[in-house]
This record gives C-alpha cells, sequence and structure tokens, in this order.
C-alpha cells in the first residue's frame, strides 16, 4: 500500500478509475463494494482526491477527478448568480 493510503482509499481509487465497468448504476456499485452511501462515498472520495498520497498514487486520475470537481463547482455557482456558464 503507498505511504498514506489505506485500503479502502486505494480500492476507491481503483474503483473510480473503472466504474463504468460494474453493471448497474454507479451509486449501487457503491453500496455493494464499500458498503457506504452515495453521499458519504463521495465525501470520501472529495477528501481523498484531496491528499498527496492520492496525488502520488495515480496523478493522472486524481487530477481528472479535480478537474471534473472544479468544473461541477462553477457550473453550480454560476446557476446560482444566473450566469450562463
Amino acid at each position: 500500500m503507498p505511504e498514506g493510503l489505506t485500503r479502502r482509499d486505494a480500492e476507491i481509487l481503483a474503483f473510480e478509475r473503472q466504474w463504468w465497468k460494474y453493471a448497474g448504476a454507479k451509486e449501487q456499485a457503491v453500496r455493494e463494494l464499500f458498503d457506504l452511501s452515495p453521499t458519504r462515498y463521495y465525501q470520501l472520495l472529495n477528501a481523498l482526491i484531496d491528499s498527496p498520497a492520492a496525488l502520488a498514487h495515480d496523478p493522472m486520475l486524481v487530477k481528472r477527478l479535480r478537474r471534473m470537481r472544479s468544473s461541477r463547482q462553477r457550473a453550480r455557482s454560476a446557476r446560482r448568480l444566473g450566469v450562463q456558464p
């Protein structure tokens, strides 16, 4: 296990790398694989992608997830302000 990552952290990163390969909805796969609610899973994922250990473990994935999160945040802010993104 890379230093600073738990087994679950590494499993979450592996899942994010290829979740579309699982049958059904992502939320259902999260419940089955991690025994977590989708809300808790995303809380853990967001904290994880901010960690230097996750970035060192899989830099391309973590950077992609950070970009996606940032894009969603910008879109949410624009909607709240009534601005076209």
